[in-house]
């Protein structure tokens, strides 16, 4: 199906105008919903009711909204002033500044759009997205949607420009409020998460690689469960580490180290081996009792002549 164009905008660059039309980057994939039935199959309805009088049913058709500016207290709007509140959005992107592709922290990104040409907007849009490429710098600009400001970022992709909403500074949260406590590893733990992140590392990251597998499960018990089957849960033997548990980091990360080696492709050369003091030790006693035994060997011949 082709895609449709959610409105046809202007992306304001220096004295340059660039209609636009804007489309949705990302879907939601369809989620495996249950619906709420009654006991004997049939659907059930949900109601809107008053909270004065709690039997009487509201009819969509007769509600309306409003803003509560005071306890209990509300203002309402009707659906013609509703609109003109909506229709009066810029349909202006003003770019206001351009700065390093990667100056955005992520954790900023909201929703992101796709910026077509529109017609007559080709050649300047391919100029913006030519030296946006070249000078490897984004765009940050204003635009009013659907009753709210946003600041955005113009990016160049691959195949065009993208316009990612991000979020005001008081929309996120700092990870201050959690208080992490601070602990310092020691150096041959740190090599040794080193060695785990070389093994497994990859060139960059293919979207094409990851299927939702929870859905895939989901599906699979739906399609049992049509064929006339019992869905049996399954056992999870995971051992939770607790809080109280006393954990040797060190042993753990070899572990890890030995299970992601398997199979695994040298794709680097590998990293400084560490040697633990508790591994050393081992190897010592291991070479000491090989040694005995070479020497013990010839009093044993000598013992069966």
């Amino acid at each position: 199906m082709a895609a449709r164009s959610l409105a046809s905008l202007s992306l304001s660059f220096g004295l340059v105008s660039i209609p636009v039309k804007l489309y949705s980057a990302t879907e939601s994939s369809a989620t495996v919903r249950f619906n709420l039935l009654a006991k004997d199959g049939s659907r059930v309805k949900q109601q809107y009711v008053s909270e004065k009088d709690p039997s009487i049913v509201v009819p969509r058709t007769e509600m309306v909204k409003g803003y509560e500016f005071e306890k209990d207290r509300y203002v309402i709007f009707t659906p013609d002033e509703l609109k003109a509140v909506e229709d009066s959005a810029t349909h202006t992107i003003e770019i206001v500044a351009f700065i390093p592709g990667p100056a955005v922290d992520p954790i900023y990104y909201d929703k992101a759009y796709y910026l077509a040409p529109d017609k007559r907007g080709a050649k300047p849009y391919t100029l913006l997205l030519a030296a946006m490429r070249k000078s490897g710098q984004c765009a940050l600009a204003k635009w009013t949607w659907k009753g709210k400001q946003y600041v955005v970022q113009v990016r160049a992709h691959e195949d065009g420009l993208v316009l990612q909403q991000l979020l005001y500074a008081d929309e996120v949260r700092s990870m201050k409020e959690l208080q992490i406590e601070e602990v310092t590893p020691s150096e041959a733990e740190v090599k040794l998460a080193l060695q785990l992140i070389d093994q497994i590392s990859q060139d960059g990251y293919d979207p094409t690689e990851f299927v939702d597998e929870e859905k895939k499960r989901v599906l699979a018990a739906i399609d049992a469960k049509i064929a006339g089957k019992q869905v049996v849960a399954v056992e999870h033997h995971e051992e939770a580490a607790s809080g109280g548990q006393i954990i040797d980091l060190t042993e753990m990360l070899k572990a890890s180290l030995a299970k992601s080696g398997a199979g695994k492709r040298p794709a680097r050369a590998p990293a400084e081996e560490v040697v633990t003091p508790m591994a050393a030790n081992e190897r010592k006693g291991a070479k000491r009792a090989a040694k005995a035994a070479v020497e013990a060997a010839p009093a044993k011949v000598r013992s069966r002549k």
